[in-house]
């Protein structure tokens, strides 16, 4: 199954490279203003987030929810947990009622499809990586950073050879097809928020490809379940 997902990927991965073109590190408020309502909500998304993680052992590990990621999330003894509230459309009712202000944020915000609340162990890493789909961004809002001794952010986030190190509050909005890797070099878990949005401006026949490969993603959802 991982061999025919990385062939699928790559196929995607290169019809899109043909197609769109753009940086690695996007404006946010030209490509995704709705941005801004969850940077409002930051500190009660956050303490949603902390309430989670007072029962990490229930959030399922990435690679628990996706396979096919067993090289990412699974590359170590350390533990890259994934607590999903929707996934391109799909939703789970639970995990919605347990953060009720970030769902009521998600549910205002129509071009959101997916939201998650990552946690990142303390010293994992995860090695670099590209996603298949430019039809979609990546929301990266830190929710709980830990700091070095001489306050600099501990966690780092590469994009494209460039490193970040975000604090609380922070957050960027990027393509993840570009490769990227994330390292929490501290003993405190770090905690973001993790959104898919669509990308806005593409030509007609990309927006048709991007709306077929969600309802194929969102099949595969139902077929497998998620949790």
């Amino acid at each position: 199954m991982s061999m025919l997902y990385d062939r699928a990927a790559g196929l995607v991965r290169t019809i899109y490279d043909r197609r769109l073109d753009g940086p690695p590190v996007l404006n946010w408020r030209r490509d995704f203003p709705g941005a801004a309502d969850f940077v409002a909500a930051w500190s009660e998304i956050r303490d949603e987030a902390i309430t989670l993680a007072t029962a990490l052992e229930r959030v399922p590990r990435f690679h628990e929810i996706m396979p096919e990621q067993a090289e990412i999330s699974a590359n170590d003894a350390r533990d890259w947990r994934m607590y999903i509230l929707q996934a391109y459309g799909m939703t789970v009712p639970a995990h919605l009622a347990a953060c009720p202000r970030l769902s009521a944020v998600v549910a205002s915000r129509p071009e959101v499809l997916s939201a998650s609340i990552s946690f990142l162990a303390p010293h994992k890493h995860i090695p670099p990586h590209r996603g298949p789909f430019r039809g979609i961004l990546r929301f990266y809002m830190v929710l709980s950073m830990p700091l070095r001794p001489d306050g600099v952010p501990a966690a780092s986030l590469t994009i494209a050879g460039q490193e970040f190190r975000l604090r609380d509050g922070d957050f960027l909005l990027w393509d993840d097809t570009y490769t990227h890797e994330v390292l929490n070099d501290s003993d405190e878990t770090r905690i973001v928020l993790l959104l898919d949005v669509w990308r806005p401006g593409m030509t007609a026949d990309m927006r048709l490809l991007s709306r077929f490969l969600i309802m194929v993603v969102r099949a595969a959802i139902w077929w497998r379940g998620i949790r």
